[in-house]
């Protein structure tokens, strides 16, 4: 471990801090990459846990890569052929959105300051993005002569459309709180100090539904981006079957039924 992250628990909730704020949090290494991997796929299999935030220490998010490892051709970006290279991205970076992405546990990303290059990549890896009146974001690789190499190609188009995700890629410019909740790169804009309370109550909110229930729900909607109906139709009769099988399922038809406060088990 690095210590790239910091890792803090409250019950179900586990907040993931970017923790270089002295490097406005930039992925640098390798071993950073794999930190962050090796994290996601230990919560994912930690069936405790119902909600993980991903937030920024300092004033930024995360600012991306490391510039100074660009141009030195070290970390992530680190080889002296395009082979070597290519296997730095792979063995790297590209391991982030593998575990992240694909993380069965709901994620909230709370921006707190700028998220830029690999750092809006990051926060299009989550499934819920709430911003700081200070935040900013840019797909800003254009700007430094490389093309999204994280995964970014195929978030940001996911979430805030083609046009968008073009506009924001090929100029490389950067937008402002505002204009990303109107093109749906972020669902809330909150003051600064409001950022964590806000991203904490909504984790409170999923938390408490029946968890197999809302990992289940979050895999449909992740699958149903690439699938045809017939096909999704037929995952969620599956999934459905097992949702019906649980215990939580009946204790959340009960509660309704007695009109009292549900107690989930994860069962």
């Amino acid at each position: 471990m690095t210590g790239f992250l910091n890792i803090s628990r409250d019950g179900h909730v586990v907040t993931l801090t970017l923790n270089r704020p002295d490097k406005r949090n930039a992925i640098s290494s390798a071993e950073e990459c794999a930190e962050v991997a090796d994290t996601c796929r230990a919560l994912n299999r930690d069936d405790a846990v119902r909600v993980v935030i991903v937030t920024g220490a300092g004033s930024a998010f995360c600012a991306g890569g490391d510039l100074k490892g660009m141009r030195d051709k070290t970390g992530i970006t680190g080889g002296n052929s395009g082979a070597e290279i290519r296997e730095s991205y792979r063995r790297g970076i590209q391991m982030i959105p593998l575990a992240l992405y694909e993380m069965d546990v709901p994620t909230i990303a709370a921006i707190n300051g700028p998220a830029i290059g690999a750092g809006l990549d990051l926060a299009c890896m989550c499934d819920i993005r709430i911003a700081s009146e200070s935040a900013r974001f840019a797909e800003s690789f254009v700007k430094v002569g490389i093309v999204p190499g994280d995964g970014g190609a195929y978030l940001l188009p996911k979430v805030v459309g083609m046009s968008k995700a073009l506009e924001m890629s090929l100029t490389g410019d950067a937008i402002n709180p505002a204009e990303a909740l109107a093109c749906g790169l972020v669902s809330r804009v909150v003051a600064p100090d409001d950022l964590l309370p806000a991203a904490r109550d909504m984790a409170a909110r999923i938390a408490v539904n029946p968890p197999q229930a809302v990992r289940l729900t979050k895999r449909l909607l992740r699958e149903s981006q690439h699938m045809r109906l017939s096909t999704l139709l037929e995952m969620s009769a599956a999934y459905q079957a097992l949702a019906h099988g649980t215990r939580d399922h009946r204790e959340a038809v009960d509660s309704m039924l007695e009109k009292r406060a549900p107690q989930f088990e994860g069962r």
